[in-house]
């Protein structure tokens, strides 16, 4: 049987203002997502992460990954749905989600440490 196969899609810590995440650092941040990748593959997910940037190639850079492979989940880091002001961004990667995955689930992590969480809330390995 094939793996479920996984897309992570989150803000690169390159871009992310962390003034609005007390705590977290670029290192910080980039450690968690990969510990969450590797998780997820341990647990037997086929995942790949897709970090974008806050608008200029972002909808590019995520429709090549939709396009990549047939998605069983896709999940959807906080960083892209807060702060506020990343709205406009967020609903255009939904979008995208929705016309170019739609038989892939959706599922959103609250925080980068439990993506896998979210993942297995929607699908199972």
């Amino acid at each position: 049987m094939a793996k479920k196969t996984v897309l992570a899609i989150g803000i690169d810590s390159a871009f992310v203002d962390f003034s609005a995440f007390p705590g977290y650092t670029a290192e910080l941040l980039r450690n968690f997502i990969d510990a969450q990748i590797e998780q997820l593959r341990g647990l037997g997910y086929e995942t790949e992460s897709c970090l974008i940037d806050l608008g200029e190639t972002a909808e590019a850079v995520v429709a090549k990954a939709l396009r990549s492979s047939q998605l069983d989940c896709v999940v959807i880091g906080a960083g892209l749905r807060q702060p506020p002001e990343r709205l406009l961004l967020f609903e255009a990667i939904l979008n995208l989600v929705h016309a170019l995955a739609p038989d892939a689930r959706i599922c959103f992590n609250t925080t980068p440490a439990d993506t896998a969480e979210a993942v297995q809330r929607w699908i199972e390995p």
